[in-house]
């Protein structure tokens, strides 16, 4: 989540064309520019996991209708583990025809067609994360990625760490006017990012795996909510 930075001098202005330039500030001593950045971490409350089915058959059909069987299977065992139909979302579903290369003749040799599809679940119960894992491997889920933890609700998390970079901030721009030789600052714009941060995989991570592979343990850990601030303060006497 991104946020355009504000002049402060521009907040009192109700409204203005669409085509006038940007404010700028005017001011009389030296300006310090800081970016500060600071992290909340908590314990995550819901996580991400991605599950689905990759088939080949010799028509696009078949593998259709094989990935579409297999698909129904998953989705229903989601259900009977008491996964909300509104936590379930397909993220990804493809059909490609598979050639592989010929050496000898320097040919491409069609293989058939392969079916993707992908299921985002919104985990609520993190406990039961191996529990899910296992049970999707056990239905056929042969491409799984996840789990990605995250909080649902990172608004309280997000203002204290805002409060937190924004103190800071202040505090060490009035460090450099002292060590400048002025007394006071006076601060002339904020602009602000906002990044969620944890143990989150990346694409890549995607894996087969078979039904004789046990689900992995799964520790949640700590989810860091962190706001970047660029401030600019001007020296003042």
């Amino acid at each position: 989540m991104l946020r355009y930075a504000i002049p402060l001098a521009a907040i009192a202005v109700i409204a203005a064309p669409a085509s006038a330039a940007e404010i700028q500030i005017a001011s009389q001593g030296p300006v310090v520019e800081l970016s500060v950045s600071e992290v909340v971490r908590s314990a995550p409350d819901v996580a991400q996991i991605g599950a689905g089915v990759m088939t080949r058959a010799s028509t696009a059909r078949e593998a259709l209708t094989q990935n579409s069987q297999a698909m129904d299977r998953i989705i229903a065992r989601l259900r009977e583990l008491g996964i909300a139909r509104e936590d379930i979302q397909t993220s990804n579903f493809s059909v490609s025809p598979q050639y592989d290369y010929n050496q000898g003749t320097g040919e491409q040799v069609f293989q058939g067609y392969n079916v993707n599809n992908q299921v985002q679940v919104k985990l609520r119960d993190l406990p039961r994360a191996a529990e899910i894992l296992d049970a999707l491997v056990s239905v056929g889920a042969n491409n799984i990625y996840g789990p990605n933890f995250m909080l649902e609700d990172d608004d309280a998390v997000e203002e204290q760490a805002r409060a937190q970079a924004f103190a800071r901030g202040q505090r060490m721009a009035e460090e450099y006017a002292r060590m400048a030789g002025y007394s006071r600052v006076r601060l002339l714009e904020v602009s602000e990012s906002v990044q969620n941060q944890g143990p989150i995989p990346q694409p890549a991570m995607v894996r087969s795996m078979d039904a004789s592979e046990s689900a992995p343990p799964i520790e949640p850990g700590q989810v860091g909510t962190g706001v970047n601030l660029t401030v600019k303060y001007e020296m003042t006497r």
